[in-house]
């Protein structure tokens, strides 16, 4: 009975970390380039109760005889699948078409990744310009450095190019460009990027490291579409009827530790 106890109380709490991965895709449905997350569980070792050999002529048993302890969160898995592509007024929004991601120098000088491309320009001390995201972080163009242009240019006349080209007028106002575009990379397994918070992944052993679609024949190129953010991938009814599912078996588990703390009572009061 103290096994049921261990076992009931495992799924509690596995499916208590269920209900807040589905609460967390829900507070995001909203945000930009945020990518749904998956829990996955696995069971935790057996153990054996009645062996294969156990006849009294010690022939072999067809089945023998387990019982399991429990489960565990196995990972915590975000599904990278495209999202809805939303207008936006913002000349320097931009969504990605395809497996890429943007390069964002970080405040702590460290590169990351995001799917997230509502850009923005803002100005340095030094006074020159440069494109970011919108808390200030430096997007970073194909040769994974900062696009940093001279106090003489204006933001609003900057254009961006369907393949991440930045175009300005020249003195005839032709769009001319500028010699930069913004840097878009994949990953052998995005799955096992490092989720750091704001759509922000960090490199790990388990992503592989990025690789640049412009010098990187091997992989199919990401488009861009200007004007567009891409929306989180977040379903909310898959989510809604997830979270009924988790909470039921919330209590279940909840339930047969009643019905294990009940039988152990009932036991206790059995008199000789």
């Amino acid at each position: 009975m103290v096994r049921s106890l261990w076992s009931a109380a495992s799924g509690m709490i596995a499916q208590q970390n269920n209900v807040d991965t589905i609460a967390n895709n829900l507070a995001n449905v909203n945000t930009t380039g945020y990518k749904t997350e998956v829990n996955e569980f696995k069971s935790l070792l057996y153990q054996t109760l009645q062996t294969n050999t156990t006849t009294a002529n010690g022939e072999n048993k067809p089945i023998g005889a387990q019982v399991g302890l429990g489960v565990r969160n196995s990972s915590i898995t975000s599904e990278f699948t495209q999202g809805s592509l939303q207008a936006s007024d913002s000349n320097t929004a931009l969504a990605i078409n395809g497996k890429g991601f943007f390069a964002i120098r970080g405040a702590d000088g460290n590169t990351y990744y995001t799917r997230n491309g509502d850009f923005t320009f803002a100005l340095l001390n030094s006074g020159e310009i440069t494109l970011t995201t919108t808390d200030g972080l430096q997007v970073l163009d194909t040769d994974g450095n900062p696009m940093t242009f001279a106090s003489t240019y204006i933001a609003t006349r900057f254009t961006i190019g369907d393949d991440g080209t930045l175009y300005y007028p020249d003195d005839d106002g032709v769009p001319t460009t500028t010699g930069d575009t913004i840097g878009l990379y994949q990953f052998q397994n995005p799955k096992g990027l490092n989720k750091i918070g704001n759509s922000l992944y960090s490199v790990t052993a388990a992503s592989g490291d990025a690789l640049n679609e412009n010098d990187n024949d091997n992989i199919e190129p990401s488009s861009l579409a200007v004007g567009y953010l891409e929306a989180s991938n977040v379903q909310i009814a898959t989510e809604m009827v997830n979270l009924i599912i988790a909470q039921r078996a919330y209590e279940s588990n909840s339930k047969a530790i009643t019905t294990t703390d009940d039988m152990m009572a009932l036991a206790n009061q059995l008199k000789s």
